[in-house]
């Protein structure tokens, strides 16, 4: 039995508000899940992975080039993204220019 939304309290509207939004949360992922399951199947059908047409990451990041290298010890690396690790500020704060670090 619906009840006239113009006559509930607005503790009562805060609750249905509540309800939708959790309502509506749970459709959307059940959409996304019916979706993702006919891209996979069509994509199965072709003779493909999902991941291979959308270019998918598969949870993680991607794996990205070492840029720049410790020359006292060339197992130390660092990609330029991210906070500069300690050998790498150590040799700047000394005077070292970031480019001769360079890997090349």
């Amino acid at each position: 039995m619906a009840k006239d939304v113009d006559r509930m309290s607005y503790r009562e509207l805060q609750e249905l508000s509540l309800k939708i939004k959790k309502a509506m949360a749970n459709v959307q992922e059940r959409e996304r899940a019916l979706l993702r399951q006919k891209m996979e199947a069509l994509a199965a059908d072709a003779g493909f992975k999902l991941g291979e047409i959308v270019g998918g990451r598969g949870g993680k990041g991607r794996t990205v080039a070492a840029k720049y290298a410790n020359p006292d010890n060339p197992t130390e690396t660092w990609t330029g993204r991210g906070r500069k690790p300690k050998w790498l500020a150590a040799k700047l704060k000394s005077g070292d220019r970031i480019e001769k670090n360079l890997i090349k």
